[in-house]
């Protein structure tokens, strides 16, 4: 587009905000999201003219006028949680999408794996836990490992290591995607072997519905961290109109958001893992209900929502520009 048809198309609008003067905080969030794409566009394709940096002095105050008043870092978290993650989800739907068919893809071949090989559930698990896991099934309680620690202790401990290795599955995309794949695939395989191994045993159900009460949040979000490092990867091998080293930061960037926002996710499942999971003998009705929120939260978080307000936010700007 011609630097002239372009300020013909926007100017009305960039003299409107000029005035500066709304009470409605959304309001002034739209129109700093629109300027800033109007001036991405203008670095882009005019980055000596005039018009950039008269769009950039704009932006420039339209930013201060929203975070001049301290107060509105009380509402920083909440804003988080309510638009900057879930719009993240949005921006990087692809390579959550890509996490998400990595992890499934693995899932079934370790479960084949396990099939046609009778060492494969021992070489991946581990001696110690299939012995352990065998003599708790013996003894009519399959799923005794999750009673075996003080709840407490058990917290802790699990809440820490899926926090860590979410952010090494997250880390690992900066060798050019290749950790985070990794990462996705070594869980895949992992999760695939260990469910064989129960259905195996004729637990296949029971599995699920002991399992998955803390697995459905706890492997939702090793998938998202894993496309969060896709992200990072994706940063460094396609940056676009960007600089290599700018879209890096880029990537670093929406990426640590998004694994940071697993945090209370993990720790949910660790909940889940240490106080509830140990409860084998629950009703299947109040498993299947913990199961089904599980997975509504996810898909509602991550797919649903994020598309809503997608949406909303593509028609205010529209009505804006119109």
């Amino acid at each position: 587009m011609r630097e002239a048809l372009f300020i013909k198309q926007n100017s009305a609008k960039w003299q409107k905000y000029e005035q500066l003067q709304t009470p409605d905080p959304d309001e002034l969030a739209q129109r700093f999201i629109s300027l800033t794409d109007d001036l991405a566009y203008a670095k882009t394709f005019y980055p000596q003219s005039k018009t950039t940096a008269y769009l950039n002095g704009l932006t420039a105050r339209l930013h201060q006028s929203i975070y001049k008043n301290k107060k509105e870092k009380s509402n920083r978290f909440i804003s988080f949680w309510k638009f900057e993650l879930p719009l993240l989800f949005k921006q990087y739907e692809l390579p959550l999408l890509y996490a998400f068919l990595f992890t499934v893809v693995f899932t079934l071949m370790g479960a084949l794996s396990a099939k046609y090989d009778n060492n494969f559930i021992r070489l991946i698990l581990g001696d110690q836990y299939v012995n352990m896991t065998n003599a708790n099934i013996a003894k009519g309680d399959p799923f005794g490992v999750y009673k075996r620690e003080n709840e407490f202790s058990m917290f802790f401990m699990i809440a820490a290591n899926n926090i860590f290795v979410s952010f090494y599955c997250f880390v690992g995309g900066v060798f050019f995607s290749l950790g985070s794949v990794y990462a996705l695939v070594k869980n895949g395989i992992m999760l695939g072997s260990f469910e064989y191994y129960f259905f195996s045993k004729g637990l296949g159900l029971q599995s699920v519905l002991v399992i998955f009460i803390h697995g459905t949040l706890e492997i939702s979000a090793l998938i998202i961290a894993g496309g969060a490092g896709l992200v990072l990867g994706n940063s460094l091998l396609f940056p676009k109109t960007y600089k290599r080293a700018d879209s890096f930061k880029r990537g670093a960037k929406d990426g640590t958001k998004m694994v940071i926002g697993l945090v209370p996710i993990f720790i949910a499942a660790a909940f889940f893992e240490s106080f509830v999971t140990r409860h084998t003998e629950m009703p299947m009705w109040l498993s299947i209900m913990i199961l089904f929120l599980s997975l509504l939260f996810i898909i509602g978080y991550v797919i649903i929502y994020p598309n809503y307000l997608h949406k909303k936010t593509n028609l205010n700007q529209y009505a804006t520009k119109n």
